[in-house]
């Protein structure tokens, strides 16, 4: 799977977790040189605190698109160390 936007690839790999629609890559797989610290956060009911990147790609600032969740509920075992997308950012079969 290939994450985009903006031109870039965000993230791409074979190893993506499907939760709630949304794959989830490994965060080894992100381009580090396009993302961007942010200070959002928001809660899901089973998976715990999310927290967030923007991304900025070509001088355009995609803010909170990318989440991922530090130290997920024991029962979202399965997206610890990986981050999704959304706000445009395109997930495609590489």
């Amino acid at each position: 799977m290939k994450a985009t936007w903006n031109g870039a690839t965000i993230a791409e790999s074979d190893d993506t977790v499907l939760v709630e629609g949304n794959h989830y890559f490994p965060i080894s797989s992100l381009n580090r040189d396009v993302v961007t610290f942010s200070n959002h956060k928001t809660t899901c009911p089973w998976k715990g605190s999310a927290n967030y990147y923007s991304l900025l790609v070509n001088g355009e600032l995609n803010t909170d698109a990318a989440w991922y969740y530090a130290d997920p509920k024991p029962e979202a075992e399965m997206v610890r160390d990986r981050v999704a997308f959304w706000k445009d950012v395109k997930v495609t079969a590489s």
